[in-house]
């Protein structure tokens, strides 16, 4: 990541462990759809204190060794042990996987008693770096982490985190004007190091607004009226919903980041239609 960064911008994609045998498939299906695009990267998501732990891994290594593409591994320290966390760093070491996305994590739910070795999100950044050559992300919200207790305390510890790791991914939003305060506000504190800002197709409403309560995104009152007054129909909905996503994407590249990461919550189509919107077509190392 670090190399790929330095070279110019990224664009890259997110999925989820699948709990089904269905959803492997549709995810697997997912994986062959938008390969030919040749993202930058492709990441995986961590479940809740461990809990998609061999399924997370089971999947980047599959995406490592048998797709053209690189993979990040999203990894939480809450709820694990250090050697536990060790062990999992080990893993990816051993399997070849270079990129980590150092996160705190959520607890599991209705577990009061779990290992509080490492809390925050720098710990586990700390504990990466002891092992060969990681190249590791953190996350920034635009609209603040939903447990900051102001914007002043949330840029400083984003900052203090970035010092540590190589670059950041963002929770997704909107519209730009959160993400390029943030970046106003890191440049003041010091911080010059890469954030990508994350960018999701709504094609289902109701679950991305709950997906955006979740993480403290807004979901402005104007879009939700757009969506609102199509959502009997789907196909209209995934249409705005492409059609904002590429709005968005076309602003935030004007403005100069250093990539875009698409969450596709495992499915392909949306982000296909957004690449071909942009003019990237298969060749997501270019500008648009």
């Amino acid at each position: 990541m670090r190399d790929l960064l330095a070279a110019g911008r990224t664009f890259s994609f997110e999925f989820f462990p699948p709990k089904t045998d269905e959803a492997a498939r549709e995810l697997e299906k997912t994986l062959r759809e938008l390969e030919p695009l040749h993202p930058s990267f492709v990441s995986v998501t961590y479940g809740a204190g461990g809990s998609t732990r061999d399924r997370t891994r089971d999947i980047v290594v599959h995406i490592e060794r048998d797709t053209t593409m690189t993979a990040m591994a999203h990894l939480t320290c809450i709820a694990h042990t250090r050697e536990q966390l060790s062990q999992i760093i080990s893993e990816y070491q051993q399997a070849g996987v270079r990129n980590l996305l150092a996160l705190a994590g959520d607890p599991p739910a209705d577990v009061d008693d779990y290992p509080h070795d490492l809390r925050y999100a720098y710990e586990l950044v700390e504990l990466i770096r002891e092992h060969d050559d990681f190249s590791i992300g953190v996350a920034a919200h635009p609209e603040l982490h939903p447990r900051s207790p102001d914007r002043e305390s949330d840029r400083r510890h984003l900052a203090e985190k970035l010092a540590l790791a190589d670059f950041a991914i963002t929770q997704f939003f909107f519209e730009p004007e959160p993400y390029l305060r943030m970046i106003d506000e890191l440049d003041a504190l010091g911080c010059s190091k890469p954030v990508i800002p994350g960018v999701i197709p709504v094609t289902n409403v109701k679950q991305v607004e709950r997906f955006a309560q979740l993480a403290g995104a807004e979901f402005p009152r104007h879009l939700a009226a757009r969506f609102e007054a199509v959502a009997d129909d789907p196909a209209a909905v995934r249409a705005i919903g492409v059609e904002i996503a590429t709005d968005l994407c076309q602003r935030l590249l004007a403005e100069g980041v250093p990539g875009v990461h698409f969450y596709t919550l495992n499915r392909s189509r949306a982000t296909r239609e957004i690449y071909a919107n942009l003019g990237l077509g298969a060749g997501s190392g270019e500008q648009p």
